[in-house]
């Protein structure tokens, strides 16, 4: 990682860690690099925050002034952005989000023209040009001077890619949707509706303030109340920008990205799909979850903690199928990147396919409690080198034996150190993560 962009782009408060000027600056610097032999071609999308009409106009002014042209693609998810970009031929893509953050943080996610996540030798150039050790780039003049253009056609395409890829009708299907007051709400509600489900949307009402509060993947609970009330076949909560989705099944039951992660390995093995006959998951998903898969037959690949780790492992060697707990789940033939709209296109797939309830598909997974908790820290990276928490962790980590795990890693995206535990009860979670929550807490308060 580097100094501003981490696992998934420059994140932080808006005008306090991010600002306008580095959005301009950005811009500027993308303007110059792609622009060396030819007019560059940009497009962007951005998520429902106050602040992301900002950062919007920052960037295109910035690249702009360097000769660029700009693509407005309004606001839209990620994922969109990553197929408009690959699917138009753009130079690049920027993705203006903090994802699952609250709305008071915002981030730019650079895109490469193929699609996938910048590559470190850019952000590194344009890192070094925001710390003023590259020269300023020209300024355009006269005709050379960039245009923007409005691009919500691009977004209109994504949506009729999106249904082109189902299997059958959604006819006689019942399916809640948790926007998440973000990305997703003028985009999945036409997606499930033009395939024939009946479609109850809640958390679609964005106001600029509301994105990911109380809603979403990552507050599942009002979803499953809906699924319940109504008595709905499923429901699918997205995230701010709708790269990620976690479902509920007929019970009210959450289903996370590694039972999601099974139900889908095992039919796409089924139908011979299944690359390398292999899921690649990362460090962070469950024990349960290598126990079903195995059970099955299926090799499983561990990678660090990110959705772009993910992929690299999935691209480097031809395998289809990859994701995190957390519900970015990558579908290697059809996309480059996590997608939440494209995720729940998939379950309802294998629920019609396999002609099962959702509920009976995830129970063959048997997840093992697990307990996470985040510590805010000044210095991650010192934080992490204390030989009190190594001892703490040894301590722990001889307690559980080989009937459980503990898992300490920095945010690669906010200022904390999250700690993970697995166990056979909830209780044990509770204690061996309180235990090292407490030494992390004095460290920090030590510092």
């Amino acid at each position: 990682m580097g100094k501003y962009f981490g696992t998934d782009g420059f994140r932080g408060e808006a005008n306090v860690t991010l600002t306008a000027d580095h959005a301009f600056r950005i811009g500027r610097y993308i303007g110059y690099l792609f622009s060396k032999d030819h007019t560059c071609r940009v497009v962007i999308g951005k998520d429902t925050r106050r602040s992301s009409y900002m950062f919007e106009y920052a960037l295109v002014a910035g690249l702009t002034a360097s000769g660029a042209e700009a693509y407005l693609l309004h606001v839209t998810t990620t994922p969109s952005v990553a197929y408009v970009v690959r699917a138009d031929g753009f130079d690049c893509g920027i993705m203006i989000s903090a994802s699952h953050n609250p709305y008071y943080d915002n981030g730019i996610k650079l895109i490469s023209a193929s699609g996938e996540k910048m590559g470190e030798d850019i952000t590194d150039e344009i890192e070094a040009y925001l710390d003023g050790n590259r020269p300023e780039p020209p300024l355009a003049h006269r005709e050379k001077i960039g245009a923007t253009f409005d691009y919500s056609s691009g977004r209109n395409r994504y949506i009729g890619y999106l249904i082109s890829l189902a299997t059958r009708s959604f006819k006689n299907l019942s399916i809640g949707l948790d926007c998440a007051n973000g990305s997703a709400w003028n985009i999945a509600r036409s997606v499930f509706e033009a395939l024939g489900a009946k479609t109850y949307t809640i958390h679609n009402e964005p106001n600029g303030l509301n994105i990911n509060t109380n809603c979403g993947s990552t507050h599942i609970e009002s979803l499953s109340a809906l699924v319940k009330e109504k008595n709905l076949d499923v429901g699918f909560a997205f995230d701010g920008d709708a790269d990620r989705c976690l479902a509920v099944d007929n019970t009210g039951r959450v289903i996370s990205g590694d039972r999601i992660l099974y139900l889908c390995g095992k039919y796409m093995k089924e139908r011979g799909e299944l690359a390398g006959n292999t899921v690649v998951t990362t460090v962070m998903s469950n024990i349960g979850l290598y126990k079903a898969l195995e059970h099955i037959g299926i090799d499983t690949v561990k990678t660090a903690v990110g959705d772009r780790f993910v992929y690299e492992a999935m691209q480097q060697n031809g395998y289809r199928l990859g994701g995190e707990e957390s519900g970015h789940i990558i579908f290697g033939k059809y996309a480059t990147t996590g997608d939440g709209i494209l995720t729940a296109l998939k379950i309802v797939e294998v629920m019609l396919e396999r002609k099962e309830t959702l509920s009976r598909l995830a129970d063959e997974v048997t997840i093992y409690p697990q307990l996470l908790k985040n510590v805010r820290v000044r210095d991650k990276n010192q934080v992490l080198a204390s030989p009190a928490l190594a001892e703490i962790i040894a301590k722990e980590e001889a307690r559980l034996g080989d009937s459980g795990r503990i898992l300490v890693r920095a945010s690669g995206t906010e200022p904390v150190v999250r700690v993970m535990a697995e166990a056979e009860s909830t209780e044990l979670c509770e204690s061996v993560v309180s235990n090292i929550v407490a030494v992390l807490s004095n460290i920090e308060s030590n510092e």
